[in-house]
């Protein structure tokens, strides 16, 4: 199989319950969200797509050490994989690269020698794909987790659109990708791909929240990930809890 065939790409997600947590902890932060894995597998006798890949996810590791997001390439000839991980914006170096050292074990577990895979965790995600293969679109909705609770408040609505519209003017600004806020008694997350360009990142995070009302309705709380940015958001009806919260909120 060719790397430069273009493949459509097929995940199989497994979800997990998500609760409350405190992003402080560098353990929830690696708490496991949800995989993605392209069913064919590296054609690999000589053990070089394997090497590949090993050497991709040391250079990831490495840079995250440092950075928040970075993507390369990595390989020569017929054996070339391109990567990238995204840190949470509110983690620390350390706690990023806590995160993302968990991922390669994980991958590997989850994905075998899968020749693309996604692996999400609570405070980052890590996904690399052999050149030549076609992904998914930016706004294709990849995993989504909805609150069992259901808010029946009157005007809930209206306050919910208001507080997922303030992510698209959080990360309106050039070289903004992240935003954390709240508008009353709503706890808004938004982050886009680090290198996905200001006015597509915009476009992203308002599909997201498109699909949060769609998928979603009147839930307490709602996640969704999409194949270049993630929003989330959590009601709190005594009010946004005065400490950092973590993208997953409440879980019922």
């Amino acid at each position: 199989m060719g790397p430069s065939q273009k493949i459509p790409i097929i995940f199989l997600f497994l979800s997990s319950l998500f609760s409350i947590l405190d992003s402080s902890s560098s353990n929830e932060l690696t708490n496991f969200v949800y995989k993605g894995c392209a069913n064919q597998k590296f054609n690999d006798p000589s053990g070089v797509y394997s090497q590949t890949l090993n050497t991709l996810f040391n250079t990831l590791i490495s840079q995250s050490s440092t950075n928040k997001f970075y993507k390369t390439t990595t390989g020569n000839g017929n054996s070339v994989i391109s990567g990238l991980f995204q840190c949470r914006g509110d983690l620390s170096n350390d706690n990023c690269n806590q995160c993302i050292k968990k991922i390669p074990n994980m991958s590997l577990k989850q994905c075998g020698q899968s020749i693309a895979a996604r692996i999400q965790l609570n405070g980052c995600y890590l996904r690399y794909e052999i050149v030549g293969f076609q992904p998914i679109g930016p706004t294709e909705l990849l995993f989504k987790v909805c609150g069992s609770g259901q808010v029946s408040e009157t005007g809930f609505g209206d306050r919910l659109d208001t507080a997922l519209g303030e992510i698209a003017k959080g990360v309106s600004g050039s070289g903004n990708d992240f935003y954390a806020g709240g508008y009353q008694s709503v706890y808004v997350l938004g982050q886009c791909e680090g290198d996905l360009s200001n006015v597509d990142c915009v476009d992203c995070v308002k599909n997201g929240a498109g699909k949060a009302k769609s998928e979603c309705g009147n839930s307490i709380s709602a996640q969704i990930y999409l194949q270049q940015c993630y929003i989330s958001y959590s009601y709190y009806p005594n009010g946004v809890p005065n400490k950092s919260l973590s993208p997953s909120g409440h879980s019922s």
